[in-house]
């Protein structure tokens, strides 16, 4: 990682985990692992009244994975990706990306985190309105460098963001604002963003969650070809088993705790 994010990104290694059959698919067993949570707390306050989300989480992504955490509506499953994101703290329990802790990041420290090292995927969109598809694209490295250092680098930066697009179908859309957009077009355009800066992590809520089957259909087609042939590590909320069923690993979590965990055959 570069200097600048370790100056204040602590690193403290933790305990090794127990790969088992059971619980890993049988081509990661010796991957490392790339993102684990050990008894994640978090609860919500509704006026005087304390609401419990998660109960002591524990759960371990590896590199190569592409890991599903299902459950109920009111299980926790989006609040724990959004911790894992650095969206939010917990109120207890610690978090590691790449034997870092992170769950104690700076404000700062978790900004510069998701723009270059986590990509996240949302069920609906979060693509800027007023921006074509090739500019919301490139976003992510227009935050990252300031406009002296992109505008340098403009030429590079639109060649990949254009190649993105062109991964996931959408070449023919780069001059296209969201309003233009179908939804299943509009969250292609996010995947695309999501990888801009080749992230080691993508973490997606719910990605077909707001789109009809056939284009639900297809967002998991290029899921599935970036997690098989571009290897990128990835853990995916859904409610609808047949989407989880698609990936190595399900997490199962019922009223805020792990009630299970299953591998793909």
């Amino acid at each position: 990682m570069s200097s600048a994010f370790e100056l204040t990104y602590p690193n403290v290694p933790p305990e090794k985990p127990d790969h088992s059959q059971e619980t890993l698919h049988p081509r990661l067993l010796k991957s490392p692992v790339v993102l684990k949570a050990t008894g994640v707390t978090k609860s919500y306050r509704k006026g005087k009244v304390e609401i419990p989300v998660l109960n002591g989480v524990d759960i371990e992504v590896v590199e190569g994975e592409f890991q599903a955490i299902v459950g109920a509506s009111g299980s926790g499953k989006s609040t724990l990706l959004h911790l894992l994101a650095t969206l939010d703290r917990p109120d207890a329990g610690e978090i590691y990306f790449e034997d870092n802790r992170i769950d104690n990041l700076s404000a700062g420290s978790r900004d510069i985190l998701r723009n270059r090292y986590i990509g996240m995927i949302f069920q609906f969109y979060h693509l800027l309105p007023e921006l074509t598809a090739l500019e919301n694209v490139l976003m992510p490295v227009m935050i990252n460098h300031g406009v002296v250092s992109y505008m340098l680098r403009r030429r590079k930066f639109r060649k990949r963001a254009k190649e993105l697009l062109d991964l996931v179908g959408l070449s023919h859309r780069l001059k296209h604002r969201p309003r233009e957009l179908s939804g299943g077009e509009m969250q292609r355009v996010a995947i695309a963003r999501s990888l801009m800066a080749s992230p080691r992590l993508l973490l997606a809520d719910e990605p077909t969650g707001n789109l009809d089957r056939a284009a639900g259909e297809e967002i998991m087609e290029i899921i599935r070809e970036l997690n098989a042939a571009y290897d990128v590590t990835m853990v995916m909320v859904t409610h609808d088993p047949s989407i989880a069923a698609q990936a190595d690993r399900t997490v199962r979590l019922a009223e805020g705790r792990v009630e299970s965990v299953s591998i793909q055959s």
